[in-house]
């Protein structure tokens, strides 16, 4: 009975062979260089494009600010003049999503005192807003009042 099973094996083995032979050849034969050339330009031409980017969403800008953010400005890439300075955040445990507040800032000052929740935070297109030096020279300065005594 092993002897059948094994003779079988074989015999499948063999056809299997002599079918991928005969497909192949058949292939070879059919396929020309001319109608192969168009197809493979355009799979090259595809494969040469360029993978678009995915934007990130402001946990994913986070993660890498010390201390997941916190006292960072951050803004969506279409707001002009327009930024939050995370004060809190709430991350879930797969750390991509969650809650997140902070202080609505408009042209570079504060336009709210206290800190609201911020919407949109899963929505992809977050970024940092570095604090540029000319912001911080214009800066008014607080004149230390020293009692003369």
């Amino acid at each position: 009975m092993a002897a059948a099973a094994s003779s079988r094996d074989v015999a499948a083995k063999a056809v299997g062979f002599l079918r991928q032979g005969a497909f192949g050849i058949f292939r070879a034969l059919s396929s020309s260089s001319s109608a192969a050339s168009p197809a493979a330009a355009a799979a090259v031409e595809t494969a040469k494009k360029p993978k678009r980017r995915k934007k990130k969403n402001l946990f994913e800008v986070a993660q890498f600010l010390p201390d997941w953010g916190i006292g960072y400005n951050m803004a969506k890439n279409h707001w002009q003049g327009i930024s939050y300075k995370i004060t809190k955040i709430n991350l879930y445990k797969d750390g991509r999503h969650g809650k997140a507040w902070g202080i609505f800032y408009k042209d570079g000052l504060p336009a709210a005192d206290a800190p609201k929740k911020i919407s949109g935070v899963h929505k992809r297109g977050w970024r940092y807003i570095p604090v540029s030096k000319k912001k911080l020279e214009n800066a008014p300065r607080k004149e230390e009042q020293t009692l003369a005594a």
